[in-house]
């Protein structure tokens, strides 16, 4: 008698849980993540064979344009709670008798880097578009009479002591204006910061290598 063969079925996998589960990720990565900023200024920097990079929290940034005018900008740190921004601009506030709304100080911890006078940072918070914010961005002061951007390093070191400090000039930037600012640098007992650059790698060729090594 011959023997049944039971009927060979193909196995069935459902997708369709896995695919919701996949769109709701997706949909809850797009609600809670932080977008870059774009730059306050286009800086091409030099490039370098170094390969050690700045931290991603906790770092205090000084941008030099080519046209050597300074922009600033401190982020809130690893823990955003402690709103290291919207403190910094208080600071200022007091120095320089001007006082900000909690709304202004709130939207001012969300934004990026900034250059202008902190007579027109009431402005630059309320503006109503980037064109006209853009427009007030003609550097932070740095002359001798009102040195601005020393009291935002000074200040910003007493809010957020730990950041580190990041100078990024552009390659055509004048020597004059980044020593200028390193010179600022050191006045306020900052004596070790990273030089922001674009990696080059370094190829070593056998001809290139000491004799005592091939």
């Amino acid at each position: 008698m011959p023997k049944i063969k039971p009927p060979v079925r193909t196995p069935h996998i459902d997708m369709t849980p896995m695919v919701d589960l996949f769109s709701v990720l997706l949909i809850f990565l797009l609600l809670t993540a932080s977008f870059r900023p774009a730059e306050v200024t286009p800086i091409e920097t030099p490039s370098s064979v170094s390969e050690k990079q700045a931290p991603d929290n906790d770092i205090m940034t000084i941008m030099i344009s080519k046209d050597s005018l300074v922009f600033f900008n401190i982020d809130n740190g690893k823990d955003t709670s402690t709103h290291f921004r919207s403190k910094l601009l208080e600071k200022m506030g007091e120095q320089y008798k001007i006082t900000f709304t909690p709304g202004e100080l709130k939207r001012f911890g969300t934004m990026a880097a900034f250059g202008m006078p902190i007579k027109d940072m009431k402005a630059w918070l309320n503006a109503k578009d980037t064109k006209e914010r853009d427009a007030l961005q003609i550097g932070v002061p740095t002359d001798s009479l009102d040195n601005q951007l020393a009291w935002w390093v000074r200040l910003a070191r007493l809010t957020n002591p730990g950041a580190e400090v990041a100078l990024k000039g552009d390659a055509e930037t004048p020597y004059v204006a980044v020593k200028k600012v390193m010179d600022l640098l050191q006045e306020n007992k900052v004596n070790k910061f990273n030089l922001v650059t674009n990696l080059t790698k370094e190829e070593v060729l056998l001809k290139d290598l000491p004799p005592e090594t091939k």
